[in-house]
Order: structure tokens, then C-alpha cells, then sequence
């Protein structure tokens, strides 16, 4: 059976603002890991993280860029594993937003964990994207913050 992880976040903020931290690379780095995103359909990218050998994981995450819509949707691959050409996670990860209230309702689904072979990183998954969500909002009230002050 096949789990996901899914939330929806609202923000005070217009679409265009929580897109931004979505799809520029030198923004996704504050809130979530380095990566080679581009936001072009079919990239090839890569999230680098501390590696995990607890959990069989390398610290490299593979992704493509999979569907488009701007300000509305983004999806792409979540592959990983312990490393040389193995993969033992393959998931897509899929954002929505929609405009709502002067803001923004963001929803996350991040799918297709295999319910015996990721049980054990799949918690820490689950608490890890709402943290970083979280963080996504702090981001970007500080940075609205720090241009009313400047």
C-alpha cells in the first residue's frame, strides 16, 4: 500500500510570492536544501542533504521537473537511496497553490512511499515538510519585513 504526506498551509501572501519560493533555487536553499533547480520542464535536478546511513540514504536526491502551471502547480520526482545507482525511494512531490482570502492556500502532496520500505523515514518526512512549510512563511515575512525597514 502507498502513503503521502499532505498539507495545506495558507498564506498571507499572493501567489506570486510563496512561486517565488518555490522555484528559485537561491530561495529553496533558505527553506528546504542546495539544489541545481531550474524551472523548465523536464530539468534534471538534485537536493543535497547531510547523507543518512540509518536510513539507507546518501544525502542526494534526485528529482526532474515534471509539470508546470505557473503560480498554480509544480510537481516533480523525489528519488533516493544508500547510493551508487540505487534507488529505494521514488515519490513525486506535487504543489498547489490557489489564491484565496488576499493570500495564498498552499497544499503539498508528497506521494508514493512504499508503506514496508519507508516506514522508518517516513515520520521524520512528515514532520519535515511541515517544518519546512512553516519556515517558508518566516522567510518571507522577514523579507517583507527587512524592505519596509530599508
Amino acid at each position: 500500500m502507498k502513503k503521502s504526506i499532505q498539507y495545506t498551509y495558507f498564506f498571507e501572501h499572493s501567489p506570486e510570492i510563496v512561486w517565488e519560493y518555490l522555484t528559485k533555487p537561491e530561495l529553496m536553499e533558505q527553506w528546504l536544501m542546495p539544489s541545481n533547480f531550474q524551472l523548465t520542464p523536464g530539468h534534471d535536478f538534485q537536493f543535497r542533504t547531510n547523507p543518512m546511513p540509518a536510513f539507507e540514504f546518501d544525502g542526494n536526491i534526485y528529482c526532474k521537473v515534471l509539470e508546470i502551471d505557473p503560480l498554480k502547480k509544480l510537481s516533480y520526482s523525489w528519488k533516493g537511496g544508500p547510493g551508487n545507482g540505487i534507488t529505494t525511494m521514488d515519490t513525486i512531490v506535487e504543489w498547489t497553490l490557489t489564491p484565496e482570502n488576499n493570500g495564498t492556500s498552499l497544499y503539498l502532496n508528497h506521494y508514493g512511499f512504499e508503506e514496508t520500505v519507508h516506514l522508518p523515514v517516513y515520520p521524520l518526512m512528515q514532520e519535515g515538510w511541515k517544518k519546512n512549510i512553516h519556515k517558508i512563511n518566516e522567510l518571507i515575512k522577514k523579507a517583507q519585513h527587512d524592505t519596509a525597514n530599508a
